[in-house]
């Protein structure tokens, strides 16, 4: 990884309280045991419908990922909540992008008729600059959240 920075270690009370808050949601057809098992059992498979990613694989026992972004991006992961089939998320312990103090992530699913209710939380913290481009860039990862939500309900119903 060039250039690691080491970001600040946070739980899950993070998402709720993290100076940036990007929180986005659909309605998926797969229910969620389903959706849970691809997004915590099949990391490798995010790059097949997570467009921002191009590589992603579990490290150590599981607890840990690394994930590679498009335009250069890349993370060790924490998981810090894999609760089957309700929520999975993760914290980024270090990072390639300078700027960041605390980031993390969090998959939330909740029974939505035969289907399944996805609430995705992108959680940040870092500098005004960083803290500004994150809220600038709302509408593109809410793009990218809808692209990979409808791309994953696909995968799983193939």
């Amino acid at each position: 990884m060039t250039v690691a920075h080491q970001l600040r270690a946070v739980g899950l009370d993070f998402i709720e309280v993290a100076p940036v808050r990007l929180v986005f949601a659909r309605e998926m057809s797969a229910g969620p045991e389903a959706v849970y098992r691809a997004l915590a059992d099949d990391v490798p498979g995010w790059a097949e419908w997570f467009s921002a990613v191009t590589f992603a694989r579990p490290t150590g026992d599981g607890s840990t990922r690394e994930v590679r972004l498009r335009g250069g991006g890349r993370f060790q992961e924490t998981i810090i909540a894999a609760k089957e089939p309700e929520v999975y998320a993760y914290r980024v312990d270090v990072a390639n992008t300078p700027g960041i103090h605390a980031f993390a992530e969090e998959w939330r699913l909740a029974p939505s008729g035969t289907g399944t209710l996805v609430r995705w939380t992108f959680a940040l913290d870092g500098t005004a600059a960083v803290r500004f481009m994150a809220k600038l860039g709302r509408a593109g990862l809410g793009r990218a959240f809808r692209g990979a939500v409808a791309a994953l309900d696909r995968r799983i119903a193939a």
